[in-house]
């Protein structure tokens, strides 16, 4: 095992394969990337407070404050520990295991192709062309996922959920007071779950969408672009009900006071050569998450060897060190 302490920004390369990543930050941003690179790189551009202790242990790298433990992680209130920030970056292997938490910190993964798991309390989250399914728990902190195509799973007490270009093959969400957007691409969920007790619902089925719908509220509005579909119910509850295309896939939405929205995706968009929306009801494509231009892999702000980069002993041996 081998283990740094990060006091100062510093640069590391990690020449052992990685394939598990942990990562527990409080303030400030966790970029993570996954490429196609045998490495893993890490880069702290800035840091506040205590170190962050970096550990490597076989195929695990770990970076993370000492005490912030993952068990427990949403509860943590350590009122001393909000004195402290890093702004952190990481490149994986795109295949790596990926488990982010964070404390009042941004956090963006994109390009990972294994398993992930994000925990927020306060943090808000971006997940851009994930593979691997994906599952997140936040207080109050909000997911954004675009183009993710593993199995999505988001549970919040307040945060809110916006589902860009939605194609894995399932999206599951739950929320108490949370909004929940979810834009579904032509080839998109077969399988989708929303349950909220106050927050709004809006979906945006594909123009030919194939599903059992079933949507639900107690004293919320309901809305409906779909001629297939019935609305059930002028006073109080609400039920939209009924099967588009051959019913194939399966649509549930419920929520208690809050609103139901079904959209449906104007068919213009659904042809390859038509920009799409980054959002219901707008004409604008996709916006590229903040630091990651169009095109790019997003990995620019982790630099290799050869510009004061540490490279990590590969030989098995334990070592300790301040950066």
């Amino acid at each position: 095992m081998s283990e740094w302490s990060v006091t100062e920004p510093s640069k590391l390369t990690f020449d052992e394969p990685v394939s598990d990543l942990h990562v527990r930050l409080v303030n400030g941003t966790v970029n993570v990337v996954g490429t196609d690179e045998g490495s893993a790189r890490l880069e702290v551009t800035e840091i506040e407070g205590p170190p962050l202790i970096v550990t490597r242990k076989g195929g695990t790298l770990t970076v993370a404050y000492e005490d912030l433990p993952w068990k427990g992680f949403l509860s943590w209130l350590d009122r001393k520990g909000w004195r402290r920030s890093a702004v952190v970056s990481l490149a994986v292997p795109a295949g790596t295991r990926v488990e982010v938490g964070v404390v009042g910190a941004a956090a963006v993964v994109s390009g990972i192709q294994g398993p992930t798991v994000v925990k927020g309390v306060t943090g808000d989250t971006t997940l851009v062309g994930l593979s691997g399914p994906v599952r997140a728990d936040t207080v109050s902190g909000s997911l954004e996922a675009q183009d993710v195509t593993g199995d999505l799973r988001f549970n919040s007490v307040s945060g809110d959920l916006t589902v860009v270009e939605g194609s894995g093959h399932s999206v599951r969400a739950d929320s108490v007071s949370g909004s929940m957007i979810v834009d579904l691409a032509p080839d998109g969920p077969t399988d989708v779950k929303l349950t909220s007790v106050s927050g709004e619902i809006a979906i945006r089925l594909p123009h030919r969408a194939d599903a059992e719908v079933e949507a639900n509220t107690a004293s919320g509005s309901v809305s409906n672009a779909f001629d297939d579909l019935r609305v059930h119910g002028q006073w109080g509850a609400h039920k939209i009900t009924g099967r588009l295309g051959a019913g194939h896939g399966t649509l549930r939405a419920t929520t208690v006071s809050g609103s139901i929205a079904l959209l449906r995706r104007p068919a213009h968009e659904e042809d390859d050569h038509a920009p799409r929306d980054a959002h219901p009801g707008t004409d604008s494509p996709p916006a590229a998450p903040a630091g990651h231009p169009e095109g790019d892999s997003g990995d620019n702000s982790v630099s290799g060897p050869g510009d004061g980069t540490t490279t990590a002993p590969a030989d098995g041996t334990t070592d300790k060190k301040v950066l």
